[in-house]
């Protein structure tokens, strides 16, 4: 399948059941929503998916489950996050193999690698694998950036296609257009500066809140795409409290909270994590319950 880039998708939960294993009817569930909802893709195993605590087993599992359950309607991603070269190929060919339709691929974790490793990194993972590449350009949380530059580098691959549009300056988009037009295409994957990032040229985005708001996530994205600015912008400053849980060290629970409340998910996570307990909790829930009750309705688009 080619990826194009462009539209919404969500970087998914992991649904786990009470005991710890993959809730798969639940993870149905949330899949067929978002479906329904219009996404242009699935992102599996990011920071959201809790990637650093599944198993090679359980990514397996994903990605066949994944697969099946779109049946070719949108294309589904795997998220490479390792910590060494070697790791990142075998994992990048694993999804392959699987049935990943392409990757997203981070760069070295858990060590700040230099430009010139952090190039050789994304190389060597590019050239072990068919499959179209975003790059994952986030040096805000993980502390190694992409600069414009490496792109010059890494754009000899061709299936090096996208970025994930990360470092929260928005003026990135415009760079990155100028730089290299339409050969490498850009994905804004930070919640709270989406809506200004595709007016500046984004050709998609990569959402969190979607995981429980899919429709009002696809309806900022089509209103936007087709002119209907201010519309747009309403609904967003709507969102925006939201939004908001996507930027914070408990993104995982804040939006399996979200998912519960409209009844796309659970709230069970991966030790060492644990639900939200306490104030944080309830000032979490409180955007939430607020936010329901003035949920627009959605305009037709």
């Amino acid at each position: 399948m080619t990826i194009k880039w462009k539209g919404v998708m969500p970087a998914v939960t992991t649904k786990f059941t009470k005991d710890d294993r993959l809730d798969l009817p639940m993870f149905a569930t949330n899949i067929q929503e978002q479906l329904d909802a219009g996404v242009h893709g699935i992102v599996l195993g990011g920071t959201l998916g809790e990637a650093s605590t599944l198993l090679p087993e359980e990514k397996k599992i994903l990605i066949e489950t994944t697969v099946n359950l779109v049946d070719n309607k949108v294309p589904v991603l795997m998220n490479v996050a390792e910590q060494s070269t070697q790791a990142a190929i075998h994992a990048a060919e694993s999804a392959e193999q699987q049935g990943a339709n392409g990757l997203m691929l981070l760069p070295p974790m858990r060590y700040t690698a230099c430009s010139k490793e952090t190039l050789t990194y994304i190389s060597e993972v590019a050239k072990s694998t068919s499959l179209p590449l975003l790059i994952y350009n986030n040096p805000v949380d993980y502390k190694i950036e992409i600069t414009l530059d490496m792109f010059d580098e890494l754009l000899k691959y061709d299936n090096i296609q996208a970025v994930k549009e990360s470092t929260r300056d928005i003026t990135n988009v415009t760079r990155i257009k100028n730089r290299f037009g339409d050969r490498l295409k850009i994905m804004t994957g930070v919640d709270t500066v989406a809506l200004e990032s595709l007016i500046m040229g984004a050709s998609g985005w990569i959402a969190g809140l979607v995981c429980a708001f899919p429709k009002e996530t696809v309806a900022i994205y089509e209103l936007q795409k087709v002119g209907r600015i201010q519309e747009a912008i309403a609904l967003y400053r709507w969102f925006m409290p939201l939004l908001e849980l996507d930027i914070n060290t408990k993104l995982v629970q804040n939006i399996k909270l979200a998912e519960v409340y409209t009844g796309v998910g659970t709230e069970y996570v991966r030790a060492p994590r644990l639900p939200l307990f306490g104030e944080e909790r309830a000032k979490v829930q409180h955007i939430i319950e607020t936010a329901l009750k003035s949920r627009p309705t959605l305009p037709n688009y």
